[in-house]
């Protein structure tokens, strides 16, 4: 059976021509030539109610096309989520995205003694990020905490792993050659499922 993969392309401008965009579909380009099986979700297609309390969380109606996402994740046996970092994070609507999608009796319940029983184990991930400042200095000096959140309190809590990390430095100053560079990695990538 095909690996199945799903690619959350989380840059929350639809304009063509963003980096993000092009990673993806990179991503996407080799998955497909390795013979995977590649869904994408464009979140900035989609249109949601935006969860602002704990029983929107835990008991709100989800919308169709926030079902159809989790339909295809729980589907899925990788998960590939790119977005460029904003203020340190993901966009706000990526992270509105990621709230709506993993809920109670979806990514996670409550289990006895106060402990959460993982609902997405058996998956893997893989974390793209573009930005403007070296990814060194993301790393290293601000100690990549939206990229951890992400990681940690998200994917790996909702029992995901293992979780790897791809992050794009310095974007606005790539020449044409540097990013070929970037898009066949991502292509490479997709060839393995990784």
């Amino acid at each position: 059976m095909s690996k199945r993969i799903t690619i959350i392309q989380g840059h929350p401008d639809p304009a063509p021509g963003h980096l993000c965009q092009a990673l993806a579909e990179a991503y996407r380009t080799g998955a497909e030539e390795a013979g995977f099986e590649v869904r994408i979700i464009n979140i900035a297609d989609l249109s949601f109610p935006w969860i602002r309390s704990k029983a929107d969380f835990e008991h709100g109606e989800r919308p169709a096309e926030i079902a159809e996402a989790q339909s295809v994740i729980r589907s899925s046996d990788h998960l590939v989520i790119v977005y460029p970092l904003w203020l340190g994070t993901l966009p706000a609507l990526l992270k509105a995205f990621l709230e709506q999608v993993f809920r109670y009796d979806f990514a996670f319940e409550p289990g006895p003694g106060g402990r959460f029983r993982k609902l997405l184990t058996g998956r893997s991930a893989r974390i793209v990020v573009t930005m403007g400042m070296p990814a060194l200095a993301y790393r290293l000096y601000f100690g990549a905490h939206g990229l951890k959140s992400l990681e940690r309190s998200i994917l790996k809590f909702a029992g995901i792993r293992p979780v790897r990390e791809s992050l794009f430095g310095r974007v606005e100053e790539a020449d044409a050659a540097k990013r070929a560079g970037w898009i066949a990695q991502m292509q490479a990538l997709g060839r393995r499922g990784v």
